[in-house]
């Protein structure tokens, strides 16, 4: 770890306040001195000059809890200014485990269907050598080394499938397997876990609700007892505005769970941001505001980023997603031959045309394909560029029926992109503005082969700041550092200050883009192979410090992995540790 000072750069410090011309010393990790003309100790000296510094940037939502065992690199995120990572959201998390063989695989398989990543990857990569959380961050601390810190909830969905097996995905828990999960949680909460993570939104690929959705009041009144012996954690749950849009009864029923408690909430989707959820958005913000109004301390997440669809065949929930299992079926075939052999069958083109006409939810790319464009052929067959409703109607043919033959001709490692969902662009304002949201969501390490959520945080600089002007770069910065860092607890780093540790990020405005998607085929299949994954070129930023160590310097990753795994600092005396070393 070598000391180092940047030089003539202007600070934007993470706390919302004017950016000011100084320089920053970072000494053993930590920033030991901000001020004009700093004179050298003889470190190593970083020219700034037009540069902004600022503390690294937070990614609050992503799924890397998997992928970061085979892809330790996080590429993208060191090109974009990432220092900290956020794991374990929406209920999913790799501990604690049952310790039946049958239950652990149920956790590797929840884990691929609903964040789109081959299942070969996790037996051939993961150890799954822990059962309880404890266990778990300390197998990830032994055996890991990634360039970014990172911090992880407990899921709900792991945590019912431990203390119930099977069981979980029928019926309500008895009194004793809720009991097993409040001690599994309260081991998790005590070894560091930012908290507990749930689910009450998903149906897997054969249209089962996720365990969690079975979970009952008591089981809820259990857990969040003993989340209350832990005040520094955060419940975290995302809810259904996008599919079933049971998302307002969803909200009636957290405001009587969390009524009177002093818990930290953090729901996604609680007031969406898409058009087509305008249906739901007025009674959304009501409930919003009533459990505000009655103390609960409520932070609703959202994405600057509308979200867009790629169609693939290879590993995509999209299809199921969108209520549609008969396409589903050609993304679970095994081979690519089985792929084409559905795709041609009359009898699968027939059940497919009735499933997007009848089963799709009307909002869906299956529904809307003036939004679907064909755009990505594997052998260059065409055409490209068009949309499937041009092709369609060219050909004379139901969507689906086009989709099939334009796959069919093109190959079945084709993809076809939506274009992204219209969005309420002013409320997304009023959502970064709100000083009790979580912003900087972009589902990164997941749907690899649908999107590329690491690099989505540019957009914030370019877009919003740079070139709309819709808000100032103090105000962007703060949503991707400070605001998020007190969300999380973890006090000892997400603004620039003397004592906090040094993550940070040296950037050029005028150098900041949002790189397109392109697609890497470095992806372990498990099988020997490779396959691809959508990522980005960097940002890029001039400098990324990850605990006072470059990750990401000269146009390029460094290689150091300086990551360390952080915890509430209330709770846990790790990152204390990590700031006194």
């Amino acid at each position: 770890m070598a000391d180092i000072l940047i030089k003539n750069g202007t600070v934007v410090d993470g706390t919302g306040a004017p950016g000011f011309k100084a320089d920053v010393r970072v000494k053993n990790g930590t920033i030991a001195e901000i001020g004009p003309g700093l004179a050298s100790a003889g470190e190593r000296e970083v020219d700034a000059t037009g540069c902004i510094v600022s503390p690294g940037f937070i990614e609050s939502h992503t799924h890397y809890d998997a992928s970061m065992w085979w892809q330790p690199d996080l590429d993208p995120l060191p090109g974009y200014g990432a220092t900290t990572m956020i794991l374990g959201n929406c209920g999913f998390s790799m501990a604690p485990l049952h310790p039946s063989q049958e239950a652990k695989e149920e956790v590797m398989g929840i884990f691929s269907f609903f964040e789109d990543i081959p299942l070969a990857p996790f037996k051939k990569y993961v150890p799954w050598d822990w059962e309880k959380w404890s266990e778990y961050r300390a197998a990830f601390e032994a055996k890991l080394q990634v360039p970014l810190n990172y911090a992880s909830y407990v899921g709900h969905i792991p945590l019912r499938i431990a203390a119930m097996g099977m069981d979980a995905w029928h019926r309500a828990a008895t009194p004793a397997e809720v009991e097993k999960m409040c001690e599994l949680l309260d081991d998790a909460l005590a070894a560091g876990a930012l908290g507990l993570s749930d689910n009450m939104h998903d149906h897997d690929g054969d249209n089962r609700p996720v365990p969690t959705l079975l979970a009952d009041d008591a089981e809820f009144t259990a857990l969040f007892d003993v989340m209350e012996r832990y005040p520094a954690t955060c419940y975290q749950v995302i809810v259904d505005t996008f599919m079933r849009m049971t998302g307002p009864a969803n909200l009636e029923r957290l405001a009587q769970l969390l009524g009177g408690r002093k818990i930290r909430c953090q729901i996604a989707g609680a007031i969406p941001t898409l058009e087509f959820q305008k249906g739901v958005l007025p009674a959304m913000q009501a409930s919003v505001q009533a459990m505000r109004d009655a103390g609960v301390d409520v932070w609703p997440g959202f994405a600057h980023v509308s979200p867009t669809s790629t169609l693939s065949l290879v590993k995509s929930l999209i299809f199921a997603q969108s209520n549609d299992y008969v396409w589903h079926e050609v993304v679970l075939a095994d081979t690519h031959e089985e792929k084409r052999r559905l795709l041609a069958d009359p009898d699968w083109r027939a059940r497919a045309r009735e499933s997007w006409d009848t089963q799709a939810w009307d909002h869906s790319p299956l529904k809307n394909p003036q939004d679907l464009f064909l755009l990505d052929s594997e052998n260059g067959t065409g055409p490209v560029g068009g949309t499937l409703k041009d092709y369609a109607d060219e050909k004379g043919l139901h969507r689906s029926d086009a989709m099939a033959d334009w796959i069919l001709a093109n190959g079945t490692f084709s993809t076809v992109h939506m274009a992204p969902f219209p969005k309420d662009e002013a409320l997304t304002i009023e959502l970064m503005r709100d000083p009790k949201t979580v912003g900087n969501v972009s589902d990164a390490g997941a749907h690899l082969q649908m999107l590329c959520g690491g690099g989505e945080n540019a957009l914030l600089l370019t877009q919003y700041v740079r070139d709309e002007k819709k808000m100032t770069l103090e105000e962007a910065v703060h949503v991707m550092t400070g605001k998020l860092a007190e969300h999380f607890f973890l006090a000892d780093r997400g603004v620039i200050a003397e004592g906090k540790r040094a993550d940070i990020v040296v950037f050029n405005m005028e150098e900041v883009q949002r790189q397109q998607m392109e697609k890497a085929w470095d992806m372990p299949d498990g099988k020997g192979g490779t396959t691809w994954r959508f990522t980005r070129k960097p940002m890029p930023p001039r400098l990324t410090l990850v605990n006072g160590v470059p990750t990401f310097e000269n146009g390029a990753y460094t290689g150091n992995k300086p990551g360390r795994f952080l915890s509430p600092a209330a709770n846990d005396d790790s990152t204390s540790a990590v700031a006194a070393e």
